[in-house]
């Protein structure tokens, strides 16, 4: 198992995040992207139980992505609320869950990561 599988990565540069999106395109992985903030009481909240599901889900890459940190990514992919997750296959969105709504994630992400391996 890669160092990043089953854990989120922090993206702390808009250079980071690019190689990230690159890498996605490449292996076609699911990326579920989280963007936080430090000040949001969901994001807190949310934030352990994505990482007990990118433990379950080595198959998936999760990104999480500080909005005050890389406002320019969050602003270049439309985040007005946080939480908000990006659902990524090729660089493009498939799906997206704003709010810390553990069903609908744990759902949206067993969407596309079995639509992924089953294609």
């Amino acid at each position: 198992m890669a160092a990043e599988e089953g854990q989120v990565i922090g993206v702390h540069s808009v250079e980071a995040w690019k190689e990230h999106i690159e890498k996605g395109k490449q292996t076609q992985k699911l990326i579920v992207v989280d963007f936080t903030a430090s000040w949001c009481g969901p994001c807190r909240f949310i934030a352990p139980i994505l990482a007990e599901i990118a433990k379950k889900t080595p198959e998936v890459t999760f990104l999480k992505v500080d909005v005050d940190e890389l406002k320019t990514v969050a602003e270049e992919w439309g985040v007005q609320a946080m939480p908000t997750f990006l659902f990524l296959k090729k660089g493009k969105i498939v799906d997206t869950v704003v709010g810390a709504k553990k069903e609908e994630l744990q759902l949206t992400i067993v969407k596309h990561s079995t639509a992924a391996s089953s294609s």
